[in-house]
């Protein structure tokens, strides 16, 4: 009698801890609010830690934050300019589910302006989102997940000539050259 109680007693113990949540399943993009195009590095700084210096190109710096939570961990790129961000690239965990992140992104800023899927790789554009261009890309193998999440201020000083967002870095590093 004893040992079947202690049967049921492990398969309900089982049974509690078996469910299995997406692992972004608690993300939320206001994750990315701290980053937006506008905010200011101190308050990174007081959130996030000092960050890592990544380069300083004239007027703008570069830095890469950590983004911790107990299901994941991930770098944020931005750029500042007086204090300000102008971008950021955020590269995302590629266990997070595609479906999920892409329909969370929807739903706070509506149906994107633009598409483009180049084999299994797509690209999904908002043009002018909060004073910013949002640009998130995913792809698929066995399962779809996202590859990174950026926004660029669309409103770049006119003293920043040859200000090259974060995106169009990243990107032009990933061409291959022949």
């Amino acid at each position: 009698m004893i040992r079947i109680l202690l049967m049921c007693l492990f398969l309900t113990i089982q049974a509690a801890t078996a469910k299995v949540d997406p692992p972004n399943y608690n993300f939320s993009l206001d994750t990315f609010n701290d980053f937006w195009p506008g905010k200011t590095l101190d308050s990174l700084q007081k959130k996030y830690g000092k960050g890592t210096l990544i380069k300083t190109e004239g007027s703008v710096t570069s830095y890469r934050f950590l983004v911790e939570q107990l299901r994941y961990k991930f770098p944020v790129f931005v750029q500042i300019h007086q204090n300000k961000v102008l971008d950021f690239y955020g590269r995302l965990p590629t266990y997070f589910l595609h479906d999920v992140f892409h329909q969370s992104i929807i739903n706070r800023f509506q149906k994107q302006d633009s598409y483009k899927k180049i084999e299994q790789n797509a690209i999904y554009i908002w043009k002018n989102k909060k004073n910013a261009r949002i640009i998130y890309s995913g792809t698929c193998t066995i399962t779809c997940f996202p590859l990174y999440f950026t926004a660029v201020t669309t409103s770049i000083p006119s003293e920043l000539e040859k200000y090259q967002s974060l995106f169009k870095q990243f990107s032009s590093q990933q061409s291959p050259s022949f």
